[in-house]
């Protein structure tokens, strides 16, 4: 067990992270960089307010607190290599390397990396030009299901736009190329369809442990409506995906995919997030990212029935036991998130709105875990575009949603966006 630990970041995720750590037996500090006034709340954890992006400043921070372990929570410090530059300090770190995180940071080098692996996505055709991707679009369309548009880059979990059947991408099209640049790249796919799921596991080069599976929510409004976000709620475990189905899909994503990375030169450790689709014809690969989601951390953490600490710390030196099980154990029962946003999301951040029923949330035995949110001397007030995830715990997941919607219900703020469907959305309803 790691007993000084780093975690970087200071949203929903981080907050989980070190919910989570900062309780396991041999913990003696979390420090949260930079963290937030509502993680600082946390037990045996201290925020020190340096940027996730100050990578000097990481590492100087990870010297002088004598970490043993730091964990990355943000995908944009491991794309700028602040795990590089952790391994070449010889400091522990669990985050994928630069290169390995490109896996996220570029929809292109997925699709690469999935056909070299043999791991199935959609069709897709990476475009450079206005041109090819107008051909793109017009190609996949005529199959009449519709087109997925994906930017190339990091786009915190809003750079995709899903095109019902028939609809027109002149519009998205002339926004991504506004500028006239050669160096825009889009990923086109096909449309599949077909209810969602999350599968992260811890990763160290090699082998891969799973988190239990997660459904997140990603359009804004109930019943699947809306523009696409970060995500507004999510819930775990899944009805429709066993214990044997995911491990299924280690065997035939995750595993493949570490393997190719390592061929390559660029092991990955850290989480593989796996975005699947489950279509009639069997899971599908949407994306991987190189982190835990946000909001499933927020579920899927507190589901868990055993120290994670010693687990990542293992897997940062490329040593997860081999026999070790191929799920982390979990406790009985479900869990359930909802997202409460800001009333400009996801396009503005909300900043300086006054929060009402925080603690009252907690009294009614739920889970609050800040995301966007400041402590001013008057109280809490909101500070960024999703603000808090309201955490219900339950026997089954109706009991996890109902604590989960009961809480949520005694937090108010001007502009309070939120979805009341977590975990009710039918599977056609989910389809991408």
């Amino acid at each position: 067990m790691p007993t000084r630990i780093l975690i970087v970041g200071g949203g929903g995720r981080e907050h989980a992270l070190a919910w989570k750590l900062a309780a396991e037996p041999g913990v003696n500090q979390v420090v949260v960089a930079p963290g937030s006034a509502g993680i600082a709340e946390l037990p045996r954890v201290r925020v020190v307010e340096v940027a996730a992006s100050a990578i000097g400043a990481i590492v100087d921070l990870a010297r002088s607190s004598a970490t043993e372990l730091v964990v990355v929570g943000p995908e944009a410090p491991l794309a700028d290599g602040l795990a590089d530059v952790l391994i070449e300090a010889r400091i522990a770190v669990f985050g994928a390397t630069r290169a390995a995180a490109e896996i996220e940071w570029s929809k292109a080098f997925c699709h690469e990396v999935a056909a070299a692996a043999g791991v199935r996505m959609a069709g897709s055709e990476t475009c450079n030009t206005r041109t090819h991707a107008e051909r793109a679009v017009a190609r996949f369309a005529a199959a009449g299901l519709g087109v997925v548009i994906k930017e190339d880059g990091l786009a915190a979990g809003k750079g995709v736009t899903v095109l019902d059947p028939g609809a027109d991408a002149t519009s998205l099209l002339d926004s991504l190329y506004a500028t006239g640049s050669t160096d825009v790249r889009i990923v086109v796919e096909e449309r599949l369809y077909g209810p969602e799921a999350s599968v992260i596991a811890v990763c160290d080069g090699e082998r891969a442990i799973a988190l239990p599976a997660a459904r997140d929510h990603k359009r804004l409004e109930d019943d699947d409506a809306g523009p696409n976000t970060g995500g507004m709620g999510a819930y775990s475990p899944l009805p429709d995906l066993t214990a044997a189905d995911v491990d299924r899909i280690l065997a035939g994503v995750h595993r493949p995919i570490l393997a190719e990375l390592a061929r390559r030169g660029t092991p990955f450790r850290g989480f593989l997030y796996a975005g699947l689709i489950l279509t009639d014809d069997g899971p599908v690969l949407l994306e991987c990212n190189a982190r835990l989601g946000d909001p499933e951390a927020q579920v899927t953490l507190p589901m868990l029935g055993g120290a994670l600490g010693p687990v990542l710390l293992a897997a940062a030196h490329g040593a997860l036991p081999g026999d070790l099980a191929t799920r982390l154990p979990v406790l009985p029962g479900a869990a359930a998130g909802v997202v409460l946003a800001g009333g400009t999301y996801p396009w503005r951040p909300s900043i300086g709105d006054e929060i009402v029923g925080i603690e009252a949330a907690r009294r009614l035995d739920a889970l609050v875990f800040h995301a966007g949110t400041a402590l001013t001397g008057d109280g809490w007030t909101t500070n960024g575009g999703r603000i808090l995830t309201v955490v219900g715990r339950g026997a089954d997941l109706a009991g996890a949603r109902a604590v989960a919607e009961r809480a949520a219900d005694a937090i108010v703020f001007a502009g309070l966006q939120r979805r009341r469907d977590i975990g009710l959305v039918r599977a056609e309803a989910l389809a991408r």
